[in-house]
C-alpha cells in the first residue's frame, strides 16, 4: 500500500504538489475565518480547587471565572505617593481608556470602600488595579488584549507603570526555529554533499509543520488546546520532519548509486525507508496520544495538538516527498556552485532572522544576485566535485563499532555512569507551575510581578481564596472562627475578613449580625508569606487543607474549600503526579510489543526500552538541574523555579518516540545484515556504519532545533527545547554508538531469539520491506530518467 502510494505520488508529482497547496490554503483559510480558541486553564475534576471555583460562580457572580490581571503602579520620590493629584489623574485616565476596551473592566485603588482599599500598599506608594476579561475572551485574544493596555499606558517621568498577569502578557513570535533551519541547510549539505537533497527535507518539514500548526488552531476550537502547543508543534515537527524525509532521501539515493532508475530508487526508498518512516511516525503518534490517559482536557490538547502535527509532517514525508523527487529525478546527485553558494547565504539570512541581526539579513538578496549570474558567469555554473563514498569497512563508524565491540564491558560502564551522572539531579525533581518571576526581566509581567512583591510581600502574587459555604444561614460565629484559624497558620501574612454572598464589600464584626441571617456562603481572600512558586506556598496548602480547616470547622456544618489559581496548580500537579506511572507504563510496554513484533526478538527490545528509559533520565536530570536548581541558568536568562508537571509526560512521550527512530533505523539495518550473513558481530558493525552518518547528520539538526528554543522567552517553551535537545544528544551518542554496540557484542545470536510459540503469534510487521535489490532492478539510468542533469534553468 505505502509503495503505491509513493510510486503514485512520484508519477503525478504535479497533483500531489498541486493538492498539497490547495490542503495548505484551505486550512489556513478556514483557520483565519472561524480563528483560534486557545485555553491555557487548568481547572481539575473531583478537586478542592474545582469545588472552590464552583462556589464563586454560583455565590459571587463569578469572581475568578474569566481571565485577569492587573495594571501596577509606583510613585516615585518626586511625588507625594499614589494620592499626589498629577498620579492621580494620570492613573484614573488609564483606567477609563482601559475600561474602554471591550470585554475589560477595571477595579481601581481610588475607588470607595475597603476593597479599594486593600489595593494601596502600607506606605501608599504602590497600588494596582484588578483587570478581568469577560469570560468568552480565551488566552490568545487575552495577549492582544493586554497588548492594548501596554499601548495605553503613558510615560511619565517618577512614575512607573507595569501591567502584570500572564493572562495578558505579550510574547514576540517565536523565530529560534529559523535557527534550526539556518543549521539544517548546512548540516544537510555536508551530510549529502548535494544542494537539491538538502533542500527537500526541508521542504517537507515546512509543509508538514505548516499543515499541523493549521489544524491545530482548528482543533482548538473543539477542545482545550494551550497557546504554546503550536510552538512545541512546530519545535516537534521540524524536528521529525527533517528526520523522517533525511531517511527516505538517503535511501533514494543508495538506488540511484546501485544503478537504479530515479522511479525504482524511489520505489525501494518507500518500500524499506518509507516503512520505516511509518512505523517510527506511529510510534510517536501513540506515545503522544497516550497522554489522553490522563484524562485532563489540558493534557488530551496538548497530546493531540502534538500528535496532529506528527501526522502531518509524516504522511508528508510519503507524499510529498515522492513527488518532490519525481520532479528532482536523477539531478539530486548533482550541485553546482551557484547553489551551493546560494545555500548558504539564505543560511545566513536565516540566522539573521532567527538572531535578529540585521546586517546577516543581506544574505538573501546576495543568494539571489549569485543564482541569477550562476547563469553567465561559467565558474558558478561548475559542478562541485563529488566526494569518493568509501567502502563500509574503511568508515570511521565500522572502525569504532570494531573497537567498542573490541571492549564491551568497558564501553556499557562508561556509558552507565556518564548517563547515572547526568540523572542524578532527577532524584531532587519539583513539580509545580512557575510564577510570572521567570518571565525576562525585562518585561512588563516580571515588573509588575517585583513591584506586587516590593510593595505587599511576595505572596500577594498569588493569593489563596477559602471559600465556604453552611448548611444553613447564621453560622457567622463559626466562619469568624475559621478566620482566626487561618490567620494563626504559619506561613499566612493577611487574611481578609469574611465576604457573605449578597453583600458589598467585607463583613466587618460590626455588620455582622445583620449579615449573618441572609448569607450562607463566604469568601476569605489569605496572603501566603511566601511566593506562588514557593514549596512553602504548597505545604501552606496542604496544612490548610488537611489540618487547619478541618479542626477549626469540626462540627459547624461548613463545607470549606482552598482555591485559586494557585491551588489549582497544586491540584493539577498532584493530579498528574498519581497518574504518570500509568502512562509511563502503557508507553514502555506497547513500544515493548511493537519492537518485539518488528524485530522478532526478546531482548533487543526490552534493551531499547532500557536504554530510552535510561537517555530519558539523564534529560530530565539535567532540565532539573538548570531549570529547578538555576545551575548555569544564569547564562540562559533562566530562573530556578520547579518544573511544569506535563513536562515529563511530554518529554516522555516525545523522546520515546523520537528515539525509537533512530532504534529502528539502526536495528533494521543490522538485523538486515545479520539475515544476509548470519554473522552478529559484523552484522553490528556494519549496520552502524551504514546509518552512522544519516542518524548523525538527522540527530544533530533535531538537537540545534530543539536547543534553539532555549533562546525564547517562555519558560516552557525553554525547558523542552533544552530537554529534547539533551535526550537527542545522548540517544543519539552515548546509547547508539556506544552502549548499542558493546550489548550487541556481549548477547552476539541472542540478540535475536525468540520463542517458536512466541514467534508464531506475533503479528508480522515489516518496516524495510524487500531491501535486498534483484538484479533486473539494476539498471543503468536512461537519459530520460536522468531528465537532463545538465539542464542549467532547472538544476541549482
Amino acid at each position: 500500500m505505502l509503495t503505491r502510494v509513493g510510486t503514485w505520488s512520484f508519477t503525478n508529482r504535479g497533483k500531489v504538489i498541486g493538492l498539497w497547496v490547495v490542503l495548505l490554503a484551505v486550512i489556513f483559510a478556514w483557520g483565519g475565518a472561524i480563528g483560534s480558541s486557545f485555553n491555557d486553564g487548568r481547572a481539575l475534576p473531583e478537586s478542592g480547587s474545582a469545588r472552590g471555583f464552583d462556589v464563586l460562580a454560583r455565590e459571587f457572580g463569578g469572581l475568578g471565572a474569566g481571565l485577569t490581571g492587573s495594571i501596577v503602579f509606583r510613585a516615585g520620590d518626586r511625588f507625594d505617593g499614589i494620592d499626589d493629584p498629577a498620579v492621580r489623574s494620570t492613573m484614573q485616565e488609564l483606567f477609563a481608556e482601559v475600561g474602554d476596551v471591550p470585554g475589560v473592566q477595571v477595579s481601581s485603588p481610588y475607588a470607595e470602600g475597603p476593597q479599594a482599599a486593600g489595593q494601596i500598599n502600607a506606605d501608599r506608594t504602590v497600588a494596582f488595579a484588578n483587570v478581568s476579561l469577560a469570560t468568552d475572551i480565551d488566552q490568545t485574544e487575552a495577549g492582544k488584549v493586554g497588548e492594548q493596555i501596554i499601548g495605553l499606558v503613558p510615560e511619565v517621568d517618577g512614575l512607573q507603570i507595569e501591567v502584570g498577569g500572564q493572562s495578558l502578557a505579550v510574547f514576540k513570535p517565536p523565530s529560534s526555529e529559523l535557527v534550526g533551519l539556518a543549521f539544517a541547510i548546512v548540516v544537510l549539505i555536508l551530510a549529502f554533499g548535494s544542494v537539491l537533497a538538502m533542500g527537500l527535507p526541508i521542504a517537507v518539514a515546512l509543509g508538514g509543520v505548516g499543515a499541523g500548526m493549521g489544524l491545530v488552531i482548528l482543533i482548538s476550537n473543539v477542545t482545550n488546546v494551550p497557546e504554546f502547543s503550536t510552538t512545541i508543534g512546530a519545535m516537534i515537527g521540524l524536528g521529525v520532519g527533517i528526520d523522517y524525509a533525511l531517511f527516505i532521501v538517503t535511501r533514494y539515493r543508495e538506488g540511484l548509486h546501485a544503478g537504479m532508475t530515479p522511479a525504482q530508487a524511489n520505489r525501494r526508498a518507500m518500500d524499506t525507508a518509507g516503512r520505516a518512516v511509518i512505523f517510527a511516525g506511529l510510534t510517536v503518534v501513540v506515545s503522544l496520544l497516550g497522554m489522553l490517559l490522563i484524562g485532563l482536557s489540558f493534557i488530551t490538547g496538548l497530546g493531540i495538538s502534538s500528535a496532529v502535527t506528527v501526522t502531518a509532517t509524516m504522511l508528508s514525508s510519503v507524499t510529498l516527498l515522492p513527488a518532490l523527487l519525481g520532479f528532482a529525478g536523477a539531478r539530486i546527485e548533482v550541485t553546482r556552485w551557484r547553489g551551493l553558494i546560494a545555500a548558504g547565504l539564505f543560511a545566513i539570512a536565516l540566522l539573521g532572522l532567527g538572531l535578529k541581526i540585521s546586517p546577516l539579513l543581506l544574505g538573501a538578496p546576495l543568494a539571489i544576485i549569485v543564482l541569477a549570474l550562476g547563469f553567465a558567469v561559467a565558474p558558478l555554473r561548475r559542478q562541485v566535485p563529488v566526494r569518493a563514498r568509501k567502502p563500509l569497512e574503511q568508515t570511521l563508524a565500522y572502525r569504532w563499532s570494531h573497537l567498542v565491540q573490541a571492549r564491551p564491558w568497558t564501553s556499557i560502564g562508561i556509558g552507565v555512569v556518564i548517563m547515572g551522572i547526568l540523572a542524578i539531579p532527577l532524584f531532587g525533581l519539583r513539580l509545580g507551575f512557575s510564577d510570572e518571576g521567570n518571565f525576562p526581566k525585562n518585561s512588563t509581567t516580571r515588573q509588575a510581578y517585583d513591584l506586587l512583591s516590593d510593595g505587599f510581600g511576595p505572596g500577594f502574587n498569588g493569593p489563596l481564596l477559602v471559600t465556604v459555604t453552611a448548611d444553613e444561614p447564621g453560622q457567622i460565629q463559626s466562619v469568624l472562627a475559621l478566620g482566626d484559624a487561618l490567620t494563626a497558620t504559619p506561613g499566612v501574612a493577611a487574611v481578609s475578613e469574611p465576604i457573605p454572598n449578597g453583600v458589598e464589600g467585607p463583613l466587618t464584626p460590626e455588620a455582622a449580625q445583620s449579615a449573618a441571617s441572609a448569607a450562607d456562603a463566604f469568601l476569605f481572600r489569605v496572603i501566603p508569606t511566601t511566593s506562588p512558586q514557593d514549596e512553602a506556598t504548597s505545604t501552606l496548602v496542604d496544612r490548610l487543607r488537611t489540618d487547619v480547616i478541618p479542626m477549626a470547622v469540626a462540627g459547624a456544618g461548613l463545607d470549606v474549600n482552598v482555591t485559586g489559581n494557585v491551588a489549582v496548580g497544586i491540584d493539577f500537579t498532584q493530579y498528574l503526579s498519581e497518574r504518570m506511572v500509568l502512562f509511563f507504563a502503557v508507553v514502555l510496554t506497547l513500544s515493548f510489543l511493537l519492537l518485539m513484533a518488528v524485530f522478532r526478538s526478546l531482548l533487543v527490545p526490552l534493551k531499547a526500552v532500557i536504554m530510552n528509559i535510561i537517555s530519558i533520565a539523564a534529560a530530565y536530570g539535567v532540565i532539573v538541574a538548570i531549570f529547578q536548581w538555576g545551575w548555569g541558568g544564569s547564562l540562559l536568562g533562566i530562573e530556578p523555579a520547579p518544573l511544569e508537571p506535563f513536562l515529563p509526560l511530554m518529554m516522555f512521550a516525545i523522546v520515546f518516540g523520537l528515539s525509537m527512530d533512530y532504534e529502528v533505523f539502526l536495528l533494521s539495518r543490522i538485523k538486515e545484515e545479520f539475515d544476509r550473513h548470519g554473522d552478529a558481530r559484523n552484522s553490528v558493525a556494519d549496520g552502524l556504519a551504514a546509518t552512522a552518518r544519516v542518524i548523525t547528520a538527522a540527530a544533530a539538526i533535531m538537537v540545534v532545533v530543539f536547543g534553539s528554543f532555549v533562546a525564547e522567552e517562555n519558560r516552557i517553551a525553554q525547558a523542552f527545547g533544552l530537554g529534547l535537545a539533551v535526550a537527542v544528544l545522548l540517544d543519539a551518542t552515548i546509547v547508539r554508538m556506544l552502549m548499542v554496540p558493546a550489548t550487541m557484542e556481549l548477547l552476539g545470536e541472542k540478540n535475536w531469539w525468540i520463542p517458536r510459540w512466541l514467534d508464531r503469534i506475533l503479528p508480522q510487521i515489516d518496516v524495510e520491506g524487500h531491501s535486498v535489490m534483484d538484479d533486473d532492478e539494476l539498471v543503468e539510468p536512461t537519459v530520460a530518467d536522468i531528465d537532463s542533469v545538465d539542464s542549467e534553468p532547472v538544476n541549482a
